[in-house]
């Protein structure tokens, strides 16, 4: 899932990067990406115990992503 962010009357933009992918023991992680287009971005990785709390995770940080202004 990809998050976009555009202020045009700054000239800023940024992008936000989310994925879930499974461990090799049952586990989940949820892999994270954020920077500024065209530049490596910070990542971090949040491992969850089943895939639907990974799922929750994820929505949670959507939902605040979303009130921050990106798309």
């Amino acid at each position: 899932m990809d998050l976009r962010w555009h202020d045009a009357a700054g000239n800023s933009q940024r992008f936000y990067r989310m994925e879930l992918l499974p461990g090799l023991f049952g586990d989940w992680s949820l892999v994270r990406e954020w920077g500024r287009p065209g530049r490596p971005g910070q990542l971090r990785v949040d491992w969850f115990d089943d895939e639907a709390a990974a799922k929750d995770a994820r929505f949670a940080i959507q939902m605040k992503k979303a009130q921050d202004g990106f798309e």
